[in-house]
């Protein structure tokens, strides 16, 4: 069992939370910034010390445990929304201490059905909000107790006034913190592949979660991390944790403002010498568009204090992170601080990272091996032939990619499902018991191995003097191109062909990438051997047409796409390909900024799309096919003169469906 008691400055405790009071001891700490909130265009910015922050989670767990009267236990859901105050930090690290149990979720804004599944799933004692929030009256909500941020009393102050809402003893009441042991999280997961489910996280999971994760990026006191990521939820929830437990300070704002403005991220990094920051890998290429490096009236980036450049969200892909540096190289962005990691809900957040901390500064990441296009998000222990490094992974954590119809481990070079064993994995889902030991408790047949979580991702492990693994795509997201030997759809069997759609959608992208939105594609199939490539439009190339510019701008943005479609997966002449143009915002994402393909697929299905064109290629070039149509007829046309896989009768009624939705929406 590894022990963190090598080093003073990282004591190793049981839970997050007894950091705090650590740090607040030590002289050097009390009154070190722990985090600081930024926001674009004003100077103004509000920080909080160790001291403060441990001070203010005293004040409010007496309230929480006092005049509020919850106990030990209670789950209790946050909505108050990031800011200037920076309330969630302490709410959140308040719950901890109070021993109860924190379910953050975002605002609901445009998302309320989220909100409430999550309060009848999790059946909340009580809300913490902020009272200027607009959704409290909604009549789709249950009845709850509220409990606004603005009644609490924050921050430690020797003149309390006895007329406070909230007001305590001079000592806060005795309280017992959350045991290693005990659920202190309900974390959703991000809805990428389905419904968001809640994830039960222990104390202790959590702790050892960050604990690697500071261990992996080599984290220390000295560390300076930037996050805009979202605090409510995955990695950037663990990345308040993460600062805590290796005392560094985190300099935060909010994803709205980074979207707004993606170069004031680069500026945090440039202002505060950051040496760390999170970002979602489908978000580099809209810093490289517009995140210039040198814009009139605003500070020279400068970005070589960064050591961990943490890319999140699979696939990785090499080309758009060497397109990122060679962009930022000219500032001081160094190649050897890019660091592609892997990581899900059900294991806290982190799982592994293919950082090399003997990287060379002047070494690119060029020297990663890749598999597809793709950068590797681990490198894995020794194998039983001698191969890999022994020591890249604690020895309490296992990784294995396993063949999840027969529950053993494939071999190097094969894909298969990733599982991972560590005291990190989350304990199981909220209120679906089967669900939980199906996907909580693998286990290796044949051996009597301890439990895995099967990810439901989809892995390889390649490079045998390395042991690399690749995370190619999800098992519920591959698309089975069944064609056959024959240039027309016949009763021959088909010859599957597994393709994940992240490949689809970057191929579609390149071919027209001055008109389509980076991480704004959908590739999915529906029945019968129709695969369907539904892409955003960049703002103002949806209106081309009503300016007169010409009906066959979109006609040959869908040409571009099919060709390159066919031209790097040859399988894909075999079947149909639908390729569908719709404006910008249309489709769906997670709260993180991943695609819901599958939800994308339903509200396709539900004739929601703001479709500005629909164009059908295939085999049948009798019919016409290979030809767009802004009317949809041919569309409509071809759909129903497809057969099916018997041969002959027309497509099945959910098929048909579609055509009609597709149609009525053109």
């Amino acid at each position: 069992m590894c022990t963190e008691n090598y080093d003073p400055c990282f004591p190793d405790q049981p839970v997050v939370d007894l950091y705090l009071p650590v740090w607040a001891s030590l002289p050097a700490f009390r009154s070190k910034l722990a985090f600081i909130w930024a926001e674009d265009g004003s100077q103004m910015r509000n920080t909080l010390t160790y001291g403060q922050l441990n001070s203010s989670t005293d004040l409010i767990t007496g309230q929480l445990l006092g005049p509020l009267k919850l106990r030990r236990g209670d789950p209790v859901v946050i909505i108050c929304s990031p800011g200037l105050r920076l309330d969630f930090v302490k709410i959140l690290f308040s719950c901890q201490r109070a021993g109860l149990v924190c379910v953050p979720v975002s605002e609901p804004y445009s998302a309320m059905d989220h909100l409430v599944r999550v309060l009848l799933q999790t059946k909340p004692k009580a809300v913490i909000a902020n009272r200027a929030s607009s959704f409290f009256d909604d009549s789709r909500l249950p009845k709850l107790r509220w409990l606004f941020v603005e009644d609490f009393q924050l921050e430690y102050s020797e003149d309390i006034s006895s007329t406070h809402p909230l007001s305590f003893p001079s000592e806060p009441a005795s309280y017992s913190g959350c045991g290693p042991r005990d659920v202190y999280l309900v974390q959703y997961t991000s809805g990428a592949t389905g419904i968001p489910k809640p994830v039960l996280v222990t104390a202790g999971a959590a702790a050892h979660n960050v604990r690697e994760a500071r261990k992996s990026y080599q984290l220390q006191p000295g560390s300076v991390i930037v996050s805009w990521l979202p605090q409510f939820h995955d990695c950037g929830l663990m990345f308040l944790l993460l600062t805590i437990v290796s005392g560094a300070t985190l300099v935060l704002t909010s994803p709205s403002t980074f979207v707004n403005r993606p170069r004031l991220w680069l500026e945090l990094v440039t202002q505060f010498r950051a040496t760390c920051t999170p970002v979602p890998s489908f978000a580099l290429p809209l810093v490289v568009r517009r995140g210039a490096i040198h814009q009139g009236g605003r500070p020279l980036l400068e970005l070589s204090s960064l050591r961990n450049l943490v890319i999140i969200n699979e696939p990785i892909y090499r080309d758009l992170i060497v397109r990122f540096v060679d962009e930022f190289a000219c500032v001081g962005l160094l190649p050897s601080c890019i660091s592609p990691s892997y990581g899900l809900a059900e294991n806290c957040t982190f799982v592994s990272t293919a950082w090399r901390s003997t990287m060379n500064q002047s070494s690119t990441i060029l020297i990663l091996p890749t598999h597809n296009g793709l950068l590797p998000s681990a490198r894995l222990a020794l194998n039983e032939e001698g191969g890999g490094e022994a020591d890249e992974i604690a020895d309490e954590i296992e990784i294995v990619v396993v063949d999840r119809d027969k529950c053993e481990p494939v071999e190097d070079g094969v894909e298969g499902e990733i599982w991972v064993s560590s005291p990190s994995n989350a304990s199981g889902y909220l209120g679906y018991p089967s669900l939980s030991q199906q996907v909580f408790a693998g286990r290796l047949r044949g051996t009597a191995s301890r439990s895995f979580v099967r990810t439901g991702d989809r892995g390889i492990v390649k490079d045998i003097d390395h042991r690399y693994l690749f995370v190619t795509g999800r098992a519920s997201d591959i698309i089975e191109i069944k064609s056959s030997s024959s240039t027309t759809i016949t009763t021959t069997t088909p010859i599957p062909h597994v393709c994940h759609p992240h490949y689809l959608e970057k191929v579609a992208y390149d071919s027209s990438s001055g008109s389509l939105r980076g991480g704004c594609i959908a590739a999915f199939e529906m029945s019968h051997e129709v695969v369907v490539v539904v892409a955003e439009l960049q703002k103002g190339h949806d209106q081309v047409v009503a300016a007169g510019s010409g009906e066959r701008v979109y006609e040959n943005i869908c040409q571009r796409i099919n060709t390159a479609l066919v031209k790097h997966i040859v399988e894909l002449d075999q079947v149909m390909r639908l390729v569908i143009l719709v404006r910008s915002g249309s489709l769906p994402k997670t709260t993180s900024g991943k695609m819901q393909r599958w939800a994308a697929k339903a509200k396709l299905m539900r004739g929601e799309m703001s479709v500005v064109e629909a164009a059908l290629f295939g085999p049948l070039s009798l019919l016409g096919l290979n030809k767009s149509t802004r009317k949809g007829k041919l569309l409509v046309k071809a759909l129903l003169s497809l057969p099916d896989e018997r041969g002959s009768d027309p497509l099945e009624p959910q098929s048909h469906l579609l055509t009609q939705l597709i149609f009525s929406s053109l």
